[in-house]
């Protein structure tokens, strides 16, 4: 099995990198080098020890000095998202955990920005709705076996805002692509989002240079593409708030030079 098939197999499954270590008996740091790209050329009783957890998904033991669950990928629940360390960052989607790799400077800077004029506006315009920046929990479909940290969401019914999370679908969602969120953001969440209920939902993509934004509620699901240097509108304010994306062009065009 190729490490590339052993990714894939790792979104489908919802495998963490240390549950992958402790199935396989091969060191955290030494997995996460694997699957990050950084050891290019593994030795073959590394891979012989990959291979064998990923022919078929195993019963994985999460467990702490107060806890302790058994469960198959795509049966972990919100209780097991909470068990969880809190440096391990992952989202649960349906079951399944992925993991959030931390998210680089500039994508940061991104979202800050993007959050920075949506909160300005809705502060000087004294709206009723209130916006957040990752991290912040989102009990998406309001049941056991999904929890997910957008980059940037508005909530405007405030009987969702509980101190512990989010819960229901936000009314506005943006995430900022990453390399390792791509397909997630594109088509997992995007699907998540729709379902659940999420008016507008804006994927900003630096690396493909532009951003997606589309009208969940309405029979097409079709996005208006914008180039990321665009100023656009948010509709579900009527296209009275205007995110100005000039900067985040320029900070764009930073980051690409580094990869």
């Amino acid at each position: 099995m190729t490490i590339q098939e052993m990714k894939e197999k790792k979104n489908e499954w919802g495998y963490t990198y240390t549950q992958i270590a402790e199935l396989s008996g091969i060191p955290l740091g030494t997995v996460q080098k694997i699957f990050n790209g950084e050891t290019q050329n593994p030795r073959y009783d590394t891979i012989q020890a990959l291979t064998r957890i990923f022919k078929e998904p195993m019963v994985v033991m999460e467990s702490s000095a107060a806890y302790t669950v058994e469960r198959h990928p795509g049966q972990y629940t919100i209780e097991d998202y909470r068990a969880l360390p809190d440096e391990q960052r992952v989202e649960l989607i349906d079951g399944y955990f992925y993991d959030m790799a931390a998210p680089t400077t500039f994508h940061q800077l991104m979202a800050g920005e993007l959050y920075r004029q949506i909160a300005n506006h809705i502060i000087d315009h004294k709206g009723a709705c209130t916006p957040f920046i990752s991290p912040v929990d989102v009990q998406l479909d309001n049941d056991e076996k999904t929890m997910i940290q957008p980059d940037v969401i508005i909530v405007c019914n405030p009987n969702q805002i509980i101190r512990r999370n989010i819960v229901g679908a936000p009314d506005f969602v943006l995430e900022v692509i990453s390399p390792g969120t791509k397909r997630r953001d594109y088509i997992i969440k995007l699907g998540k989002y729709e379902a659940a209920g999420v008016r507008e939902y804006w994927i900003v993509d630096p690396y493909q240079k532009r951003v997606l934004v589309y009208f969940l509620q309405e029979k097409e699901s079709t996005p208006t593409i914008y180039p990321l240097d665009a100023d656009i509108p948010v509709n579900i304010f009527e296209g009275k708030l205007v995110l100005k994306f000039q900067q985040i062009a320029l900070w764009a065009e930073q980051e690409n030079s580094f990869t």
